[in-house]
């Protein structure tokens, strides 16, 4: 049942599996028993994330209330089994998956809009609205809710804020943290609690609402959200250009801001990305694309359109050339689609992918690639480097097949050099994915012993019998 504490509680305590019969009827009392999942073909989909290594739980359970979902946790506590909580179920670091058995909490029903208010630049939530569904809705009443990861059609709004999630508009945005006004919140006791409110200021008491945004559901469950708005933009424009190195591109980054425009995207793929999309979908890029650039703008449609003329300007000075600048929507959304394309454009190259999200200071961009690449080679390890230039969070994508034993240790070694030279640069080991259980043994590469054992008292202090997703983070 267990991959690290089989039968126990995180705290030495002797587990009731949570598939006992008398715990299964007494969780059939409370959500319903049409969402208890207890079959296998039902359970499975609840069993990885992205990363596709399989735990099944016990039993799924499909709540559909912040009541619901306290008694659970109560439950769970009085009977020690453990309860992983899960949204679309598409992190690369395994956060959402039961590594230790117990039972799954699946938001897919707590799935309602509550309420938008246009005057006060706010939106409530539950958990399992996934990000695309937000951004519609909003956007119908002229509103916009910047954040983006990539998996925004199929990413719920409760995993976004658990991890923190990105997205290609953070240039200018900012990530989730930026957009929680406040939350409620069932914590590892059952209890249920409210975090800030519905106001941009508020400092009464402690930030419970930054504490539990990226906490990657370990402290909490998160059943709404009070989300910030902005005014949607009135237009945006993209300027796609092709460079013979990183260098030139990235050293374009700067240049946008002494030139007072901030993009609200900056985009960048290195020469084995450009190869890789090039192969599978025949774009037209030549031999000498040794780097390409997207850069987006956007704002009133005057400014845009100004914006956009002084972004090409310069990456045509950085020495940028093939470049192209979108007149309408269509033709920007053909601009992106070779950013879009990379992920299909891998699979050719392995099926197993160890797409790592470092993140550097943006001037260390082009020296970290390059010295990624020298990493690959000396673990004879294919590598793909695109992502997020205007932040400095580069997606390193190490590809090998499953099933070479010796490819994926060569690999792993690749990821652990890699985790080492961003932290030497002076950047850390995640920008966006998190931490989970897979990045958990590299933790003490970007955090000292004393802050780690900080964080491992607010754990104990939240979840003193340590039934909320046990097994991640810490090892």
């Amino acid at each position: 049942m267990s991959r690290h504490h089989e039968g126990l509680t995180g705290r030495g305590r002797a587990r009731t599996a949570a598939s006992d019969e008398d715990v299964l009827a007494t969780l059939r009392e409370i959500v319903g028993a049409e969402h208890v999942l207890v079959d296998e073909a039902r359970v499975e989909p609840y069993a990885s994330d992205a990363v596709k290594e399989k735990f099944p739980p016990e039993a799924v359970l499909l709540p559909q209330t912040a009541d619901e979902v306290a008694a659970i946790i109560k439950l769970a506590n009085e009977r020690g089994f453990p309860v992983t909580a899960r949204g679309g179920g598409v992190g690369y670091t395994g956060g959402a998956v039961p590594i230790e058995g117990g039972v799954v909490i699946g938001t897919d029903r707590m799935n309602r809009i509550r309420t938008i208010q246009a005057d006060d630049l706010y939106v409530i939530t539950e958990p399992g609205v996934t990000t695309y569904a937000l951004q519609q809705a909003v956007e119908a009443v002229g509103l916009f809710y910047p954040p983006d990861p990539a998996s925004y059609k199929t990413s719920f709004i409760g995993g976004n804020i658990a991890e923190n999630a990105g997205g290609i508009r953070s240039a200018k945005y900012g990530v989730t943290k930026h957009y929680v006004l406040g939350l409620e919140v069932v914590i590892p006791t059952g209890e249920i609690i409210r975090t800030g409110g519905l106001t941009s200021k508020n400092v009464v008491g402690f930030d419970l609402t930054g504490l539990i945004c990226g906490s990657e559901g370990m402290l909490g469950i998160i059943t709404e959200a009070t989300l910030r708005l902005l005014p949607l933009p009135e237009a945006t424009r993209t300027v796609r250009a092709t460079f013979r190195t990183m260098t030139e591109a990235c050293a374009c980054v700067p240049r946008f801001n002494r030139a007072r425009v901030m993009p609200v995207a900056i985009e960048v793929l290195d020469r084995n990305a450009i190869a890789a999309v090039e192969t599978e979908f025949a774009f037209g890029f030549g031999q000498d694309a040794g780097a390409l650039l997207l850069v987006s703008v956007d704002g009133h449609a005057s400014e845009v359109e100004r914006d956009a003329l002084i972004i090409e300007s310069v990456v045509r000075e950085g020495g940028g050339f093939d470049v192209m600048r979108s007149e309408s929507r269509e033709e920007e959304e053909r601009l992106w689609d070779v950013r879009r394309a990379i992920s299909p454009a891998l699979k050719k190259f392995g099926t197993m992918k160890f797409n790592e999200d470092v993140v550097v200071p943006r001037s260390r961009v082009p020296e970290l690639v390059a010295r990624v690449e020298e990493i690959g080679r000396r673990h004879d390890t294919f590598v793909v480097n695109f992502g997020h230039a205007g932040d400095g969070n580069i997606h390193v994508n190490f590809m090998c097949d499953r099933d070479d034993t010796e490819a994926m240790r060569r690999a792993r070694a690749a990821v652990r050099d890699t985790f080492a030279l961003s932290v030497e640069l002076g950047g850390t080991i995640s920008g966006e994915h998190g931490i989970g259980y897979v990045k958990a043994p590299y933790l003490d590469m970007a955090l000292g012993a004393a802050t780690i054992d900080a964080m491992k008292l607010i754990k104990r202090a939240l979840d003193p019998n340590g039934i909320l997703n046990p097994g991640k983070m810490f090892v």
